[in-house]
């Protein structure tokens, strides 16, 4: 039986493949105090430990996993990426390659003084700087060096087993570093901190007002009397009536007849009006002035919520209380916003700045939700369809692109497949943000080219590797786990430092910089947790993104720099 299921498993790599996803999906999840190992991790592990029966994995069945993972990161990040270097987000960009240059050279001058060959070096950058995607980058430039076979077979082997322990070690270290060790040393109140910035950004951080967006937007239909203040102002100035507080007036009853409540139409005794906003303002400001009435007919308006992918000019950069005062946004209510390769969530305050790329959810009337979208992005109303043609193409031009060598003397200079098809992603990506009536590629989809090709990899390389692990592990000896851990730890705490008083970010958002420049999500994960609030998130996205690219690009450098 044994030598059977043994046999069966050599035959048919398919079965080993989608074996280590079912370990490495199930306990990279568990969650040991908010901490875990993650799918890649633990998929690598699985595949360590399978791969002791011995595979022969093509290593071009590699890059083909993996072409899929790169387009999708190039694709979600390129707004952001784009963004950061030229509509605003210098700051935040500029830290975030500050601390990717440390992270580099923190592992080089371990590297060096651990006397680690270039293959351990590879994987222990990729996995101190938790940037899994640069082996494959590394693995080619290792192929089309000048080092005997011998020498690059050996590299090979190593990569993965110094890869495996760097990036545990990596991973925890990131977290507990920036999210628990961090407000510590800096003696920062992290959700004090947080507070205090939503109420700067004109927000409410109130518990008992947070919410799902049907019950914090409602309408209720109000009867206006003759002594009421309202009798003779036009709905404009109705809508404006209560200071500081975003109303919509949608329809008016007069005379027993339902009409729709144009801006110029004026408010007359005896006249139910139906108001729309939020639920906390109608019931304590609204309900002092105007008395409440029942009229089911009036208030029956066909309500939808919709997402929108922002693309206008003229509204990135802008909050969204400017947002507010334009005309175009009159009956709409923004509800959530979502950001970057990741779909962030960004809290919704009055002085919250909106970005290409940005996917707000707004609630509203149909009519009023298309004049909006029409004037500032696209409605992306979900669908199940991927534009596939799109897709293969862009990964054709990437990898054509990147196949193309240039010299330098006697050093070969190439993007490789890899770092083509990212760049790529990343300008369609931009690109769609902007004119979004071509490749269409749904989140779901993205979400699955993302996790089962960069996951299909990293199982794929540990399946080849296994058999040479256990003398990898001996060749890089115990020592290893402290050099690990100096070139975790030292990036994370200067990335701090360097945040709080060179760069002067916010308390707020400063670790949530920091885990965007670091590319953990796993450390803003629990940031938010600990801050009970979205507000670390917002430092995130652009240090994510280009921290993304960078990272898998410096898996290139590693190698040139040993």
């Amino acid at each position: 039986m044994t030598e059977w299921l043994v046999a069966t498993l050599r035959e048919n790599v398919e079965i080993p493949l989608f074996l280590c996803l079912v370990v490495g999906f199930t306990v990279g999840r568990v969650q040991v105090r908010g901490i875990s190992l993650g799918e890649v991790t633990a998929t690598l592990l699985a595949a360590l430990a399978i791969g002791q029966i011995g595979f022969e994995i093509s290593p071009k069945m590699k890059f083909v996993f993996f072409s899929l993972y790169l387009f999708a990161v190039g694709y979600s990040a390129g707004p952001q990426f784009v963004r950061a270097l030229f509509e605003g987000g210098f700051k935040q960009a500029g830290f975030a390659v500050v601390v990717c240059i440390m992270s580099l050279l923190s592992v080089y001058a371990v590297a060096r003084l651990a006397g680690l060959d270039v293959g351990a070096a590879a994987g222990f950058f990729a996995g101190s700087a938790t940037t899994s995607p640069s082996l494959p980058l590394s693995e080619t430039a290792i192929a089309k060096s000048s080092m005997t076979a011998a020498a690059k077979a050996h590299a090979l082997d190593l990569m993965p087993a110094a890869f495996s322990i760097s990036f545990i070690i990596g991973t925890l270290s990131s977290v507990i570093v920036l999210a628990i060790v961090g407000p510590r040393l800096l003696k920062i109140d992290l959700a004090a901190a947080c507070r205090a910035y939503v109420e700067k950004m004109g927000g409410n951080d109130s518990k008992a007002r947070r919410g799902t967006a049907w019950h914090q937007y409602v309408a209720r239909a109000y009867r206006v009397d003759e002594k009421s203040p309202l009798v003779g102002l036009n709905v404009a100035d109705a809508e404006h009536f209560f200071d500081n507080h975003r109303l919509f007036l949608a329809r008016l009853r007069r005379d027993g007849e339902i009409m729709e409540a144009t801006t110029s139409v004026t408010i007359a005794a005896g006249d139910i009006i139906a108001l729309a906003g939020s639920r906390h303002v109608l019931l304590s400001e609204v309900s002092k002035v105007l008395e409440e009435v029942d009229d089911a007919e009036l208030l029956g308006v066909q309500v939808e919520g919709t997402d929108v992918l922002i693309t206008s000019s003229a509204l990135a950069g802008e909050t969204l209380k400017a947002l507010a005062d334009l005309p175009e946004t009159r009956g709409v209510f923004i509800t959530a916003i979502h950001r970057g390769a990741l779909s962030v969530s960004i809290p919704v305050f009055a002085d919250t700045t909106l970005y290409r790329g940005d996917v707000i959810r707004i609630i509203g009337r149909p009519t009023d939700i298309a004049g909006f979208a029409k004037k500032f992005g696209y409605l992306d109303r979900e669908t199940e369809r991927a534009d596939i043609a799109f897709i293969s193409a862009a990964i054709v031009a990437g990898a054509v692109i990147g196949a193309l060598s240039f010299r330098v003397g006697e050093v070969p200079l190439t993007l490789s497949t890899a770092g083509g098809i990212l760049l790529i992603g990343l300008f369609f990506g931009w690109l769609r943000s902007v004119h979004p009536v071509f490749g269409r590629v749904p989140g779901a989809t993205l979400w699955f080219m993302n996790s089962i090709g960069l996951n299909l990899f990293i199982a794929a390389l540990g399946l080849a590797a296994a058999p040479a692990l256990a003398g990898g592990l001996k060749e890089l000896g115990p020592v290893f786990l402290l050099w690990s851990l100096i070139a975790s730890i030292v990036p994370s705490l200067l990335a701090i430092y360097l945040g709080k008083y060179v760069f002067r970010f916010d308390d707020a958002i400063l670790f949530g910089c920091c885990a965007g420049a670091r590319k953990s999500s796993p450390a803003l994960a629990m940031l938010t947790e600990k801050a009970e609030s979205q507000v670390p998130a917002i430092g995130f996205s652009v240090g994510y993104a280009v921290s993304t690219t960078l990272l898998i690009l410096f898996g290139l450098v590693i190698v040139m720099m040993m």
